[in-house]
């Protein structure tokens, strides 16, 4: 098959045909010989892939193997490697990379369904997915909506292209900041009640969102480079980080509010707040990125703004939520 055939941002277009392949009968004198005589033929020379008279792929030596052999009259198949690596024509592009670093690999070779050699891809090709994909993330995490490749990811973008493209996510911004502000005025009560509650605003809203965004950035890249990332097992463990972080967050804001201030009222709203708020932000910015795969949206688009415009209106809810509660409760409300 063409590579053209193949859909865009899969394995199938990224593969070369030449390199070294030979047989299974061939020794490794043949294939040293091999190498010397077509080195220049070949795009790549890493690695030795062996198939049978149907193109089959069999196994693969790499070159320092075959270099190494002290005995030369060896065939191939004695000391070849039989558990490969491989991707599909239709693999993403993406999984190749993951396939390429997980396992250490300079080279993805790409099999049919019957197993047929098709190609590989090489290790410039990798490293060019891979910093495309870097790219585009990093723009998305910012919020810039564009296309990898096209000429208004550089430096050099017009003025009027770059507000375009982030004009969006900062009118998104202001709408999740009028919520915030309608939250704020609907608790002006509580606030009326103990003023020092909007000292601490600040400070759990920049702590959410700090480990929103950490949480968001893990996520996004764990996805990109393993697809069929397990959301249950992945989730388990994010939720246990959520807890220890909040834990130690929440009772050093205790503290802080406790020393500082000389109220336990006060130390106990900031503390519990935090504690939820940080659980909240983790699993906002968990979730997100899988909800969005789920719906074959890209993944990166949970990031950035916004979810850290929901994770500031989960924040300011949360603790005046937290402060009515417990001024109800001990009767000042």
């Amino acid at each position: 098959m063409r590579k053209r055939r193949f859909p865009t941002g899969t394995a199938g277009r990224k593969i070369i045909t030449a390199f070294p392949r030979v047989q299974l009968k061939e020794t490794i004198r043949n294939v040293e010989r091999i190498i010397a005589t077509k080195a220049k033929t070949f795009d790549i020379i890493d690695y030795v892939y062996i198939i049978d008279e149907g193109n089959v792929l069999q196994g693969v030596i790499s070159i320092k193997d075959v270099l190494d052999a002290s005995n030369k009259d060896l065939k191939v198949e004695e000391i070849m490697v039989k558990k490969l690596v491989v991707a599909h024509p239709l693999t993403p592009q993406e999984r190749v990379v993951y396939l390429a670093l997980s396992n250490n690999l300079k080279a993805i070779p790409v099999i049919d369904k019957g197993k047929h050699l098709l190609g590989i891809v090489p290790y410039d090709t990798i490293l060019r997915i891979f910093n495309e994909e870097v790219r585009k993330d990093t723009f998305m995490f910012g919020g810039i909506f564009h296309k990898v490749g096209d000429e208004y990811t550089t430096i050099k973008s017009p003025a009027t292209i770059m507000v375009k493209r982030r004009a969006p996510w900062m009118i998104l911004g202001i709408l999740g900041g009028t919520i915030t502000a309608s939250i704020i005025t609907s608790f002006e009560h509580v606030l009326t009640l103990l003023l020092t509650l909007a000292a601490f605003t600040p400070v759990l809203a920049y702590l959410s969102d700090a480990v929103g965004t950490q949480s968001e950035t893990l996520a996004v890249r764990s996805i990109a480079l393993d697809p069929k990332l397990s959301l249950k097992s992945y989730f388990l463990r994010e939720v246990t980080v959520a807890f220890s972080l909040a834990s130690v967050c929440g009772l050093l804001l205790f503290a802080v509010a406790m020393i500082g201030w000389h109220s336990s009222l006060l130390a106990l709203i900031v503390g519990v707040s935090m504690f939820l708020s940080i659980i909240a932000a983790v699993l906002i910015s968990t979730l997100f990125p899988f909800l969005f795969k789920r719906l074959n949206i890209d993944p990166a688009f949970a990031s950035g703004p916004l979810a850290t415009m929901i994770g500031d209106i989960a924040t300011i809810t949360l603790y005046f939520g937290v402060a009515t509660s417990f001024l109800t409760y001990f009767g000042l409300l």
